[in-house]
C-alpha cells in the first residue's frame, strides 16, 4: 500500500486543516496526539492550542 501524501490547506479566514499521516510535535520535540484529520489554530485565539476551537468566529 502506498503512503498517502498529507494534505495541508488553510480555510479562508480560519484554521489550517491537516489531513493524512503526519507527526505533530511541540517546541520541545514532544509528540502531540491527533486524529487523521485536524485543524490547527491560525489566529492564536484558541484555548486548545495548537488546535482550532472555533474562537476565530467570535
Amino acid at each position: 500500500m502506498k503512503d498517502q501524501i498529507p494534505k495541508i490547506y488553510r480555510k479562508p479566514n480560519g484554521p489550517i486543516v491537516v489531513q493524512g499521516k503526519v507527526e505533530l510535535n511541540d517546541e520541545e520535540g514532544n509528540k502531540i496526539k491527533h486524529g487523521p484529520r485536524f485543524s490547527l489554530c491560525g489566529c492564536t485565539k484558541s484555548k486548545n492550542l495548537p488546535f482550532c476551537d472555533g474562537a476565530h468566529k467570535s
